[in-house]
């Protein structure tokens, strides 16, 4: 793919320090980079078209200006920018043509970090997974639950993704919603699915408790409305309460960390909004320099068939008569295994279920774990 078809160069320059994350990573001005080997994409978005407000288009670039400030993190950088992306003719073109990067990119092992544009862009990020012929999970941070069918797209686009066919949505995690913004009926679907939807302050009381949820998914997308107006007053529709810019980087060093999470975007940012400081883009640049340390922190989480794990069986007497968990000596971190009627299908790959010493010591109890129940609904 000649991917300079589909970018316009960076503009953004600052001046370069030699420990600086722009001197640590390639970045399209006048050549696109060779990308071949490369980690990590990160794409600009310039799309508003679905928010029906009137957007700085240049959003993006404040993003960019704050992060390239920032210094260099852990590990040996793969990083390209491959500049802001050029909108397509129609809103629906912008989904496609973007649906077309990202799942070249992930093809090639390429994580794309997108960053700016209306939330219902994440549309063509789900998108990209259509041939990945493997069912994924999607994890979304917003304030609200976007399945209205009259409004903006930016206020529907979580429900096209639970219509899309072909059907490739195993999961769906909400996380952060306020419930005086979010219609009864929405949370009613989403458990009738046995998806799960997780309040503000659920995950404001303990943010470790979530991890496994994050760990879980393929795909996150995140509503920059979610946090506090204190810390994103350029977010669309920030309100006093939400989360702070710490749990913010905290949910994406969770991700970053995450073997299974292959894209990530960051959207509803308007530059005009904004402080004159740009808070809200320097909190999303440390957002994305935490997935990113996250990422350069990955510990290896994936055949639990190796000596890197331990197995701990768990006898309940009853229906499951056992539940086995796994406890990776690398991470610390635990999964438990649920029954797959369909090894042989597009299942296979979800039997481990991400979750936490609480729910193992729970299985102790003789109690089964709401998560491995929601699974094994699923199956």
């Amino acid at each position: 793919m000649d991917l300079k078809l589909f970018f316009d160069p960076v503009e953004v320059d600052i001046d370069q320090a030699p420990d600086s994350f722009q001197s640590s990573i390639y970045i399209n001005r006048h050549k696109m980079p060779d990308h071949d080997g490369l980690d990590i994409a990160l794409i600009g978005m310039c799309e508003f078209r679905g928010s029906n407000k009137d957007i700085n288009p240049k959003s993006a670039d404040e993003i960019r200006k704050q992060i390239y400030q920032l210094k260099k993190g852990y590990g040996d950088y793969g990083i390209v920018d491959l500049g802001n992306f050029r909108n397509g003719p129609k809103l629906e073109d912008t989904y496609l043509r973007l649906k077309e990067v990202c799942g070249y990119l992930m093809e090639k092992s390429i994580m794309p970090i997108i960053f700016g544009g209306s939330h219902d862009l994440d549309l063509g990020q789900y998108y990209a997974y259509e041939t990945a012929e493997k069912l994924i999970s999607v994890l979304n941070v917003d304030s609200e639950i976007d399945l209205d069918d009259d409004q903006a797209l930016e206020k529907e686009h979580i429900g096209k993704m639970f219509r899309h066919s072909p059907n490739y949505l195993f999961s769906y995690y909400h996380l952060a919603f306020q419930s005086y913004l979010t219609n009864q009926k929405s949370i009613e679907l989403i458990e009738k699915l046995s998806f799960e939807a997780i309040r503000l302050g659920v995950v404001k009381e303990n943010i470790k408790d979530i991890e496994p949820v994050v760990r879980d998914a393929d795909m996150m997308t995140f509503d920059m409305s979610a946090l506090q107006a204190i810390y994103a007053p350029g977010a669309f529709n920030s309100k006093v309460y939400g989360l702070t810019g710490e749990e913010a980087c905290q949910l994406c060093w969770y991700a970053g960390q995450n073997e299974k999470m292959s894209s990530i975007g960051l959207y509803n940012y308007d530059a005009s909004k904004d402080s004159d400081d740009r808070k809200t883009a320097f909190v999303m640049a440390t957002m994305i320099w935490y997935f990113i340390e996250g990422y350069y922190h990955r510990k290896g989480d994936k055949n639990f068939k190796s000596n890197d794990y331990l197995m701990y069986e768990v006898h309940l007497g009853g229906e499951p008569d056992t539940i086995r968990f796994y406890k990776s000596k690398l991470s610390e971190r635990w999964w438990m295994e649920v029954p797959n009627p369909d090894a042989g299908g597009l299942f296979n790959r979800n039997r481990m279920v991400a979750c936490n010493y609480s729910d193992y010591d729970l299985a102790l109890k003789g109690e089964l774990p709401d998560r491995w129940m929601n699974f094994y609904n699923k199956a």
